[in-house]
């Protein structure tokens, strides 16, 4: 890169961070916390780190819409070469994509009276099979479509990145049970959730998420096939069989292969600066920083799990009591809700306390072997503990 460029380059950067609003930082004292009890989260996760169970990790803990504690562990590469983690670490979110990006876009287009939540799929994907499947269903994963697809099937009949050819073999593919008479966590759902989303604003997912989300509320490391500087703070995930490391492309199979990386259950690029505003509006009832993304009353509308679908404890987006909600640990409030993502991100909110716990990591980083789901709880334990009484 020749000077002049790399000074174009860093002047751009400075606009970026010039415009970008994080959450006040306070001390854990000043958010109610004990920051001696908060050092048992570094200890756990160092813990992890050293047993190879992840390469590494950031920790942001959002309380009372201020940035109560923040840091970084371990490494964010450790193949080919050793990179240390930092705050600013961009990751793949993996299936946080579902209530950040989709769930919400979905909300907002509620609001706005374009799509409804009882209302039948097929009145948005014309074609789409069994017309008792409502947007409700596909939110709460209710609707019976099975939890992943056959790629080499779906690549033999339609071929790679053809997003019209993959919704076909979901309108028609076997459903599991009829809807709302049961509970299966997919990603059928909310991709078809994304071409509801589209068709109806008449946006991809990515630009309607940007425009109506991550650029009101200034997430400027927040989007999906991260380019540039976004792109060079990302951490890597997989190393893919004869192939490099992926960096900044999703490893989900179903986005990756069939949907250009954009895709309703996965893709989302995000770092713990701008998840943390995020969280901070969603606490807020949808505001932040004078911008709203939601009315309060749609914003407890997606932590409540619908009356009709109380046995299967999921909420419009998010978790609250199914068996995918361990994240949570046992020590926060009743109302607590959450997501993770497969490539080892979580979200935990806790509206009773106003307390959020984001934990990024990479544990698929090289070869897909670490494990989260018992680090996931002990975490979210370690920093109830830390709340004084």
């Amino acid at each position: 890169m020749n000077k002049t460029l790399l000074l174009f380059s860093l002047f751009i950067s400075s606009c970026i961070f010039a415009t970008a609003q994080p959450l006040p930082q306070v001390t854990p004292e000043q958010a109610g916390l004990d920051s001696h009890k908060l050092k048992n989260a570094d200890d756990i996760i160092q813990l992890a780190i050293d047993k190879k169970e992840i390469p590494g990790a950031v920790l942001a803990v959002v309380r009372n819409g201020k940035m109560a504690y923040l840091k970084a562990y371990g490494n964010k590469q450790v193949f080919p070469t050793i990179i240390p983690m930092d705050v600013y670490t961009v990751f793949d979110l993996a299936s946080c994509t579902k209530p950040l990006a989709t769930a919400i876009s979905a909300m907002i287009l509620d609001e706005r009276g374009l799509i409804g939540l009882h209302d039948n799929v097929n009145l948005y994907i014309p074609g789409f099979v069994n017309p008792n499947i409502r947007v409700i269903n596909l939110l709460t994963h209710t609707s019976g479509l099975p939890s992943y697809a056959p790629e080499t099937t779906i690549i033999k009949r339609y071929g790679k990145q053809n997003p019209v050819g993959f919704m076909q073999y979901i309108d028609s593919c076997k459903r599991d049970f009829a809807p709302g008479k049961g509970m299966e966590y997919s990603c059928l759902n909310f991709i078809s959730l994304q071409h509801i989303i589209e068709n109806v604003s008449g946006k991809s997912l990515r630009d309607f998420a940007k425009e109506n989300i991550f650029d009101v509320l200034g997430m400027v490391h927040t989007d999906y096939n991260p380019t540039g500087e976004m792109l060079e703070r990302c951490a890597p995930t997989s190393r893919l069989k004869g192939e490099a490391v992926l960096k900044g492309v999703v490893h989900d199979p179903l986005a990756r292969l069939f949907n250009s990386g954009v895709s309703g259950n996965a893709g989302l690029f995000s770092d713990a600066n701008d998840i943390a505003i995020l969280v901070a509006t969603i606490q807020n009832g949808g505001e932040w920083n004078g911008k709203r993304i939601l009315k309060p009353e749609t914003v407890k509308l997606m932590r409540t799990v619908p009356d009709s679908l109380k046995n299967f404890g999921r909420t419009l987006g998010w978790d609250m009591s199914s068996h995918y909600a361990g994240c949570k640990g046992t020590m926060l409030g009743p109302n607590t809700y959450c997501h993770t993502g497969y490539t080892g991100t979580s979200v935990v909110i806790d509206p009773d306390n106003d307390i959020s716990i984001i934990l990024l990591t990479n544990r698929v980083h090289p070869y897909d072997k670490g494990s989260v789901v018992k680090l996931r709880a002990l975490v979210s334990d370690a920093v109830a503990e830390s709340m004084k009484k």
